[in-house]
């Protein structure tokens, strides 16, 4: 059985205080995005496997040790409260970018719970479902419901919103920049009492696209940029090559623009840079 788990991208990103628990309250617009991995499930063919999952990737290189594989931990967490779930052997073919703001290691995660769930008849709820895919990241349970959401607490929290953007075009762009998430929190400098807060991002995506621009902010671009100016170059240049609206989507390295459908923006990405059209 195969599936193909794709991104997301977030439209404006508000950080709105830090909890007791350590993580982040935040607020802020997830939109799936049909950039794909293509993740592949079968039943073991071994009649003794040696292990209870055999796992193998292409595409894009994983730097990830076995036991920080969220694909592999999405199958153990499922094994703990169903044993009879039968060994297996996944194939990971890897496209979307890692580490890069656009969720593909949690969409990977999430999509090997609800494809394991299918093939093997386990009968687990989309609730149910949420609540395992928030063990596994604050981001995952969005890729279980997987339509536009507007997201709060961890961003587990999930209301879904009416947003159609299959009328334009997006452009996507990684400069290959890792930016650790640790350090980008750091910069905000939040504590529990909480910040300044932008307008409603329900209300702004309700608008015009063309009026997000001033609107629709992600909180971690002035840190990003100050330490990376050549992030802030990329959103310079898709602005530059037309786009309604461009923003960097998490917490980076990842931009992407909004164009309208006819456009076919002439933009300059070095080889080294994965740039997307979709």
């Amino acid at each position: 059985m195969i599936v193909f788990p794709n991104c997301k991208i977030n439209l404006g990103l508000q950080i709105l205080n830090k909890r007791e628990d350590g993580f982040h309250n935040l607020e802020t617009i997830f939109y799936p995005v049909p950039l794909c991995d293509a993740l592949e499930v079968v039943r073991s063919s071994s009649q003794f496997p040696s292990s209870t999952i055999s796992f193998q990737s292409t595409g894009l290189p994983i730097d990830i040790s076995s036991e920080n594989n969220l694909c592999i931990k999405a199958y153990d967490l499922l094994k703990k409260d169903f044993p009879s779930l039968p060994p297996i052997q996944m194939h990971l073919h890897k496209t979307i970018p890692m580490g890069a703001g656009l969720g593909g290691g949690s969409s990977d995660a999430a999509f090997t719970l609800k494809l394991l769930n299918e093939k093997f008849k386990l009968g687990i709820s989309q609730q149910q479902l949420i609540q395992y895919a928030l063990q596994l990241g604050s981001d995952c349970p969005f890729f279980i419901i997987n339509k536009p959401c507007y997201a709060t607490g961890r961003g587990e929290i999930l209301e879904t919103v009416e947003l159609d953007l299959s009328a334009c075009k997006l452009a996507i762009i990684n400069p290959g920049i890792h930016v650790n998430t640790g350090w980008a929190f750091a910069q905000l400098n939040i504590d529990g009492s909480g910040r300044f807060k932008h307008p409603d991002p329900k209300q702004i995506i309700q608008q015009p696209i063309s009026t997000w621009k001033e609107q629709l902010k992600n909180d971690f671009e002035e840190a990003v940029f100050k330490e990376f100016p050549e992030i802030e170059t990329i959103k310079q240049q898709l602005y530059n090559a037309g786009a309604i609206y461009a923003s960097m989507t998490g917490s980076g390295s990842t931009v992407y623009g909004i164009f309208n459908k006819n456009q076919r923006p002439e933009l300059y990405t070095p080889s080294s840079y994965f740039y997307k059209l979709v």
